[in-house]
């Protein structure tokens, strides 16, 4: 079944109001007069990627003829490029693997195939990793859930350490950061351009010893900076941790007694948050026990 709805009887009486016979809807899409006879008596469903061609050859706008729900994934990406699996790998120089898993949801596209299939597909690389992330049955609704998807890159990273892991001292600066990873690595030798470059987005790129001079510039495991194509079970958990616990110390968690009912939050809540953070304290290197 295709990503798209996909109603056969509508497409053979569009393609007899085009006076468009089957063998001529075939020989346009690339497949037999008799296929295309399964297609609209419901007995076989083409592939994803014909879709737009049969709405093309009928004359009909892709999203009217075979409309789909919500924002897309990567196999619609994929086949409203016109795009088979086989193909999208070509354009990667890989094997089918890669892409078949991500469109599965089984493992993240490399780094390196974003770019030429967010081209290939007609999209940016933040939609294409949008599409992704729906495949790995992430789902924002909002501008505030997309804000709140795990970061991957190291400049993500980064802005996500410094918006909610310096609790305890002052945000350090782009300079303040080259400084300590040039400390603790200091064949690293990054500027604070460096720095400003990774949390821009604009370079993507960073050495081994730079990602350890991170995790020590910011007191977290070293492999929270390891490989941005994935994010491991470990690293999310590590991350939502330092999300929580961020949240409480900008007082968000407290203000929803301020934004709940008039007896604020229930004693079974309070309970539930103060487990919460007795089993997620000790994630963070940083967040000491008082004595």
């Amino acid at each position: 079944m295709p990503p798209r709805q996909f109603d056969g009887s509508r497409v053979r009486a569009v393609r007899r109001g085009k006076d468009l016979h089957q063998r001529e809807l075939a020989e346009t899409v690339g497949v037999s007069g008799p296929t295309v006879a399964r297609w609209e008596k419901g007995q076989d469903f083409p592939k994803g990627e014909k879709l737009p061609a049969i709405a093309s050859a009928l004359g009909q706008p892709l999203d009217d003829l075979f409309p789909h729900d919500g924002p897309p994934d990567l196999q619609l990406l994929r086949c409203d490029a016109g795009l088979s699996v086989a193909e999208a790998a070509e354009i990667i120089g890989a094997s089918r693997a890669p892409v078949s898993n991500a469109e599965s949801g089984r493992r993240r596209l490399n780094d390196t195939y974003v770019q030429p299939l967010a081209a290939a597909y007609g999209v940016t690389e933040g939609e294409l990793l949008s599409a992704q992330d729906r495949s790995f049955g992430i789902r924002p609704t909002s501008p505030r859930d997309r804000q709140e998807v795990a970061p991957r890159t190291i400049g993500e990273k980064i802005n996500f350490l410094l918006q909610y892991g310096s609790a305890d001292q002052e945000t350090l600066s782009d300079a303040e950061i080259a400084r300590l990873v040039n400390d603790h690595a200091p064949a690293a030798a990054i500027t604070a351009e460096d720095i400003a470059h990774l949390r821009e987005g604009t370079a993507t790129e960073a050495s081994d010893e730079v990602r350890a001079g991170l995790s020590h510039a910011f007191q977290v495991p070293p492999w929270l900076f390891g490989a941005d194509a994935e994010l491991t079970p470990l690293v999310r958990e590590f991350l939502e941790a330092v999300r929580f616990i961020g949240s409480i110390h900008q007082g968000q968690v407290l203000g929803l007694a301020a934004r709940g009912n008039s007896e604020g939050l229930s004693v079974e809540m309070m309970a539930g948050i103060n487990r919460l953070v007795g089993e997620l304290r000790h994630k963070l290197p940083e967040v000491q026990d008082e004595n």
